[in-house]
């Protein structure tokens, strides 16, 4: 009978990051409970959510990573006020835009570079969101924008939706891939 893989376990803190309304809760809420919610909700202060997600090695070990999602508060002063308690030990970045608002793809420049003041460079990626409001886009699918935004951190990007779920594992799995390689581990493709 074949063994069962070898599970290591790892602790990681992600940031979710981007301005107030680009769908950061909702993200995390399609993420950790696979359900969405259209009340907008202010998210006060920052709050903390939790997941595991499973990865394969290639030397058939699997590592469970156990990733605690912090939800911080879109306004641009109380980043600047509490970013260092917020922001101490990520590994990874969530960058979140709105595409029915191309200034949140602008800003992000600064809140990833106000995490990278409290941590140093860690893996970034980028969300897209709000693909289902193709009647509202403002950020063109493709725009060269988006690449030079991106580009600055070697970020990858998605477009998703919170509310249909698209790409929105595949996003969170990217990130936790990044995580893994920065430490020095790599998954299976």
């Amino acid at each position: 009978m074949p063994s069962m893989p070898e599970m290591q376990r790892i602790k990681t803190k992600v940031c979710l990051v981007g301005e107030a309304a680009v769908g950061k809760t909702s993200l995390i809420r399609r993420f950790v409970q696979d359900d969405f919610d259209d009340r907008y909700i202010t998210t006060l202060g920052a709050k903390v959510s939790k997941r595991e997600i499973v990865f394969d090695m290639p030397d058939r070990k699997r590592i469970q990573m156990d990733i605690t999602i912090w939800d911080i508060m879109g306004e641009k002063g109380f980043r600047d006020l509490l970013k260092e308690a917020f922001f101490h030990g990520a590994k990874g970045v969530l960058a979140v835009a709105d595409l029915t608002r191309y200034s949140t793809l602008k800003e992000l420049d600064d809140w990833v570079q106000g995490v990278f003041k409290v941590v140093g460079e860690i893996p970034v990626v980028y969300a897209i969101n709000k693909i289902d409001l193709k009647d509202e886009v403002m950020i063109l699918y493709g725009d060269k924008e988006i690449g030079e935004a991106t580009r600055a951190f070697e970020a990858p990007f998605f477009y998703t939706s919170a509310k249909t779920g698209e790409n929105v594992e595949l996003l969170f799995q990217r990130l936790g891939t990044m995580v893994l390689k920065r430490e020095g581990l790599s998954v299976a493709s």
